[in-house]
């Protein structure tokens, strides 16, 4: 039993290399198409708001410094993570109060 294949197992097998295989052209074609919107903008400064600035690097600190250095983005890996440094840093920020009454 233990050197036998089931077809359950082999089903299985199947669609994750299926579903590797697609994750994979999905990613090829994202980052073709990030090279092609990079040329077109031909050194021009890119306006992002700051949702987009924090979306940005949210998923750039999943992905981590290596991967991103790997990967041709908008914009360099150092600010991506400066970003999120910024994002944690305005999250456990609280506005300061001292003691006694409050102003009126």
């Amino acid at each position: 039993m233990i050197g036998t294949f089931h077809p359950f197992q082999f089903l299985l097998v199947a669609l994750t290399s299926w579903l590797s295989r697609h994750q994979q052209d999905v990613i090829g074609y994202l980052r073709t198409e990030n090279r092609v919107l990079k040329t077109q903008l031909k050194g021009h400064r890119l306006q992002l708001t700051n949702h987009k600035c924090r979306c940005l690097a949210v998923r750039a600190k999943k992905l981590g410094r290596a991967c991103l250095e790997e990967i041709v983005t908008l914009v360099t890996p150092d600010t991506l993570l400066r970003w999120h440094r910024t994002l944690i840093a305005c999250k456990w920020t609280y506005p300061h109060k001292g003691p006694g009454r409050p102003p009126n």
